[in-house]
């Protein structure tokens, strides 16, 4: 069984690369801003504990959730009643941790979007509302008050104790629109920088290089330079001396071309396998109990007909061979090919993801892989 290309197939193929390659040039061209963050302008996480009162029946067991209890006394002690005597059996509270990002440069008094989750036993957050919650830092200073009612994307319904119920998405954990007001802000002046760090999402030392070159360009000076392959340092210019918003601006505009190392993803656990675009393979053969499989790159050599003014072309055309044979022996291949080509013959041949995966850690193994392979 072979799979071919005749010389009319394969010069659509070479004009379909022709234009793939155009499109992914023009995709692989980002933004710095895209790629890369500014120093000081980032998030910070807040994180609280409180309670979330009104649920229908669906909350903590006050009896089994000592914490829930004791914050619940707690509670009711702030407002003036006193409920460490009496027997507590509500069943409409629950304990939730609620977490939100600070975003950068936020103002006192705007508002955040916040999470609730639950902490114990609680079955449904349903309509329930967080009462007032304070939101710290890392630095154990309050910087938000949370409360509001929570929107809950999960559905529980029936009997959970019969099994008569439906259980749809995660009814414990809901959101809060604009549920937390900023107290406090943290302090930053973008205009006392000298220079600015401009770290990469993912560092490599050509995109590096690459931001630095862009910015110098842009600017004509040689303000940025690239200290390692996470980092590229910006030296304010004097013209932008108290301009720094309108330094980053122009900077986060530029265009450059990320690059990247050859690595092929693979997660075990559902048999996703996830190929970059320069993976590519030296010369192999492969054998899948009684299959192998044979790779080459056969030249094609085209020739215009008689007074057409065209020229002699040599085009090259892969050739996949698959032996059934349980005697079928390994052979050395003369040109190396690359990985997209060996995927599509083993799909073609019905070859499992899992059975794809153990293909490449063999051909990684075998050290004709000329790429990185990392498991998650």
């Amino acid at each position: 069984m072979k799979f071919g290309k005749t010389l009319h197939t394969l010069g659509l193929a070479v004009v379909l690369l022709g234009l793939s390659t155009f499109a992914n040039s023009a995709k692989a061209v980002s933004r710095i801003k895209d790629i890369a963050d500014f120093e000081g302008v980032r998030d910070n996480q807040l994180v609280g504990y409180g309670l979330v009162v009104g649920l229908n029946g669906t909350g903590d067991n006050i009896k089994s959730v000592d914490f829930a209890k004791e914050s619940l006394i707690s509670m009711l002690d702030m407002v003036g009643v006193n409920a460490r005597d009496g027997q507590i059996k509500a069943k409409n509270v629950a304990a939730v941790m609620v977490t939100a990002n600070l975003p950068a440069f936020a103002r006192q008094g705007s508002r955040i979007d916040v999470t609730v989750s639950a902490l114990g036993d609680a079955k449904n957050l349903q309509g329930g509302t967080l009462i007032a919650t304070t939101l710290k830092g890392a630095d154990g200073e309050v910087y938000a008050v949370a409360q509001g009612t929570i929107a809950v994307g999960g559905v529980a319904a029936g009997n959970q104790n019969t099994g008569s119920a439906v259980l749809k998405g995660v009814p414990t954990s809901g959101r809060i629109a604009s549920g937390a007001i900023i107290e406090k802000e943290i302090p930053f002046t973008l205009d006392s920088l000298n220079s600015i760090n401009i770290a990469l999402r993912n560092p490599d030392f050509t995109t590096s290089r690459r931001i630095a070159d862009a910015i110098n360009a842009m600017l004509g000076t040689t303000a940025a330079k690239s200290l390692d392959p996470g980092t590229v340092v910006l030296n304010v210019p004097a013209a932008y001396q108290d301009k720094i918003v309108d330094l980053m601006t122009k900077v986060e505009q530029l265009q450059v071309q990320p690059d990247q190392t050859a690595k092929i993803v693979v997660d075990e656990s559902s048999g996703i396998v996830v190929i970059g675009k320069d993976v590519r393979i030296n010369r192999l053969a492969i054998a899948q109990g009684n299959l192998t499989i044979k790779i080459t790159d056969v030249p094609l050599v085209s020739q215009p007909e008689p007074f057409s003014l065209g020229e002699t072309v040599v085009l090259n055309t892969t050739l996949v061979d698959v032996e059934e044979d349980t005697e079928a022996k390994m052979q050395v291949l003369d040109g190396g090919v690359n990985l997209q080509e060996l995927v599509d013959g083993l799909n073609a041949l019905g070859v499992t993801p899992r059975d794809l995966i153990g293909i490449l850690q063999a051909i990684k193994a075998s050290g004709a892989l000329q790429a990185e392979i990392e498991i998650i």
